[in-house]
């Protein structure tokens, strides 16, 4: 069967719900030898007095206000909390899920410590003196640079209580796993300053252009994506996504524009070109290079040969955006957290701001971040000066795994709210720059990859056993502070993560103690939060600002002029692989639960195996349903076949989430990390890992 682009783009609803949409109760027959009506390992109140308390959920950026229902005490249920400014009652299903992560015999039970190949229980109070022991060492040996920081926290008590902690020490090394919130961070630092942050007020927006974001399916703040795209209709709002396949997001939209994956920017610039020809920019940026650059590079038919898209579907898609009267374009392809380009984003938010769309209701939000944690001066003594004066080892989480796997570096190193030897493309590199490293301190929760492979554990509280501020963001036009407040004491020998932070600056004396004083997180966080904790602790939550910021912010288009061109998928084959987001499965430093795993559809993981999905066009000898071997240049794994009409032809979508391998049984051997077939490619000026995907074959097993 012959499907061109433009049966791809006349896929219907009838046409999509076989490739799109599963029902919940797929697989809840599946792995009867693990799978039972309830897990037994989660506890069953008895009857009794039943309340409810409020809280924040802090699994994914969404930061959802949750209600959780207790019977004697005992958390029972978690839902959505009603009128709570950023999901209104909605929940996700890990969030509602989140119970089975307070009780999973999978998390980290006590601190630990490596012996050989094995770990073994170990008191906090030997926890605490062996990491203070081993960084007193290197701070004796006059190199505190030496300890780095990999972290999953972009703002909040929590991240500058761990940057405070490395300047302290004297060490500039922190990095931050790559997030939707920091693409964006440095999508408005290239282009409108430092310090700031974008979102998207898709709640007014009368026409969404998205380049490939899941609005539907896990990107932003999930829930609150989810109702914004719910209240379109009512609205009449208009969604156009630009994408590679049918996914649930292009299934809900009002026009799908395919395009060639990778290719993008090359469509947000060919419609910037578009408005600079017909002179429908706003500003003066007629004579500058980058309106050059458009008018040379980026004519209606030059960005057709790029992208696949007809040069007329591109100009009347111009002049329909910039019509509207509240149009915004979304960058960052599914999550927009991996396997991005600051490029794409760049290119994404400079037709925004061509648009005149820039923090006007319904269009996109130059944001500085919230400003109401007041932190006491850092104490530094002359080695930390000294040490975080100096030049980082590298700009980005990605260039430091290049840096330690050739040179090494560090002697120590913290992760904290990361999984970087999961979560980062190519993880068998990411584990030997690990191992190059002398010493390393995981604050995990949970066994996970990164975990395994450090010297020491201290295990970290759930959001349900802790206090915690929780920030907005994942691309949110709106700034909220949640309270995420302990439901029930820690269940097992855990810490608070900070509370084991303090512990360690207390025992490591002088400069280090001294920048932290606090007898505890609980007692820090009421003081750094001092001028808005009485509203906090009160209500749950404070919105900072709601409304578009003041004034036009001005857009330096320099970065775009300079910009390498789109990176090409490494490798050979007639194929080009490429991961897809499910809302029903988790990925970074979070796992999916069991229930959350439970619900997949057979479409996405069929027994052990990932379900990658082809065009039937381009499946050659392979039918639907084949067990097969798919190879890259960066290894092979055995999938199974799923056709899909609604992707493009020579395309092959493979769901990220699935391949964990640690000792759980709910998610490890299920699937195939997508990660391990795809190679990092560093994009220059940004660090990010701007690998779409890379080229593959498939043959059957």
């Amino acid at each position: 069967m012959k499907i061109d682009r433009r049966s791809f783009l006349g896929l219907g609803l009838g046409a999509a719900a076989g490739v799109a949409l599963s029902p919940v109760g797929v697989k809840l027959t599946d792995d009867s030898s693990i799978w039972t009506q309830n897990w037994p390992w989660t506890p069953v109140p008895e009857d009794g007095k039943i309340t409810y308390d409020r809280s924040v959920c802090s699994l994914c950026p969404g930061a959802c206000g949750i209600s959780v229902k207790k019977i004697n005490g005992r958390p029972v249920k978690i839902e959505g909390l009603d009128d709570y400014p950023i999901n209104n009652g909605g929940a996700c299903p890990h969030g509602i899920s989140g119970l089975q992560y307070l009780y999973d015999p999978a998390r980290i039970k006590t601190p630990l410590k490596k012996n050989g190949n094995k770990f073994e229980k170990i008191s906090w109070d030997e926890a605490i003196s062996l990491v203070a022991q081993k960084l007193g060492e290197i701070r004796k040996s006059g190199t505190p640079e030496s300890l780095g920081l990999i972290t999953g926290a972009d703002s909040g008590s929590m991240a500058q209580l761990f940057e405070r902690f490395m300047a302290a020490f004297g060490s500039p090394n922190t990095y931050n796993m790559p997030s939707l919130e920091s693409n964006l961070a440095l999508t408005a630092a290239a282009l409108h300053g430092a310090d700031r942050s974008l979102g998207f007020d898709l709640d007014h927006s009368d026409f969404i252009l998205s380049f490939g974001a899941a609005i539907i399916e896990g990107w932003g703040s999930p829930v609150a994506c989810i109702q914004a795209n719910a209240s379109r209709r009512e609205r009449k709002a208009k969604l156009v996504q630009v994408d590679y396949r049918l996914s649930n997001t292009a299934n809900a939209a009002d026009k799908i524009i395919a395009v060639k994956p990778g290719t993008e920017a090359d469509l947000a610039l060919g419609l910037c070109g578009v408005l600079l020809a017909k002179n429908l920019i706003a500003g003066d940026v007629n004579t500058s290079a980058f309106a050059a650059m458009l008018a040379k590079e980026y004519t209606p038919d030059k960005v057709e040969a790029i992208t696949g898209v007809k040069a007329a579907d591109m100009e009347a898609l111009a002049m329909e955006f910039i019509k509207a009267k509240a149009p915004v374009a979304v960058p960052g392809k599914g999550r927009g957290d991996v396997g991005q380009s600051l490029r794409e984003f760049a290119a994404v938010q400079a037709l925004n701001a061509l648009a005149d769309r820039l923090n006007k209701k319904g269009g996109v939000f130059v944001m500085y971040p919230a400003d109401y944690l007041s932190f006491p001066e850092n104490v530094m003594d002359d080695a930390a000066k000294q040490g975080a004066s100096k030049a980082k080892l590298a700009g980005s989480v990605n260039e430091l795994v290049d840096k330690l796997e050739k040179d090494g570096g560090l002697s120590a190193l913290f992760i904290y709210n990361a999984n970087p030897c999961y979560a980062l493309n190519n993880p068998e590199k990411v584990k030997v720059a690990m191992d190059k490293v002398g010493f390393k301190v995981s604050f995990s929760s949970f066994m996970d990859e990164t975990a395994l492979r450090s010297d020491v554990i201290l295990p970290a509280s759930i959001f349900l056993e802790r206090l915690e501020d929780v920030v907005s963001g994942g691309g949110l036009a709106k700034t909220v502070v949640g309270l995420c407040r302990p439901m029930v004491k820690p269940i097992f020998d855990t810490k608070h993560p900070a509370d084991a932070l303090i512990l360690l600056a207390q025992a490591m004396g002088d400069s280090i103690a001294q920048s932290f004083s606090w007898n505890s997180y609980d007692a820090c966080l009421e003081q750094v939060t001092g001028k808005i904790w009485h509203t906090l602790s009160g209500d749950g939550y404070v919105v900072i600002d709601d409304k578009p910021p003041v004034g036009t912010p001005a857009t330096d288009f320099t970065f775009l002029v300079s910009a390498p061109k789109a990176a090409v998928p490494m490798g050979e084959g007639d194929y080009t692989l490429v991961p897809v987001d499910k809302m029903r499965l988790a990925v970074g430093s979070m796992i999916s639960s069991p229930f959350a795993v439970k619900i997949i559809s057979d479409k996405v993981l069929s027994g052990k195996y990932s379900v990658v999905e082809i065009n039937p066009a381009t499946a050659g000898i392979l039918k639907d349903g084949d067990i097969a071997v798919l190879k890259t240049a960066m290894g092979k794994a055995k999938v199974k076949i799923g056709f899909n009409e609604g992707i493009l032809p020579g395309v092959i979508g493979m769901p990220r989430g699935l391949g964990h391998a640690f000792n759980n049984p709910y998610v490890a051997g299920k699937g195939v990390n997508v990660n391990d077939l795809i190679g990092p490619v560093i994009e220059p000026g940004s660090g990010l890992d701007a690998a779409f995907g890379i080229k593959a074959t498939l043959s059957k097993a």
